[in-house]
């Protein structure tokens, strides 16, 4: 899913794959469930959003955070 909504945006985008317990990427963002989408800006974290223990994150959920990351790519 989250290719797909990538794939519909014009705003530049990475993901990480943390599924080894030992990424200390858990702990410094921390970070419970996964996925979880941090959008950066300027190195700083802006927005979070935490999936859904058990169903993750909804197509509703991927759209409005892709979204969130072209309003935030917009402003200053």
């Amino acid at each position: 899913m989250f290719q797909a909504a990538a794939e519909k945006s014009d705003v530049a985008w990475a993901s990480m794959d943390i599924s080894d317990d030992d990424n200390p990427l858990w702990e410094i963002f921390n970070i419970e469930i996964v996925p979880t989408v941090i959008i950066f800006k300027e190195g700083k974290a802006v927005f979070r959003r935490d999936g859904i223990y058990g169903r993750g994150l909804s197509e509703k959920a991927i759209d409005e955070t892709m979204d969130q990351m072209k309003l935030l790519a917009t402003t200053t």
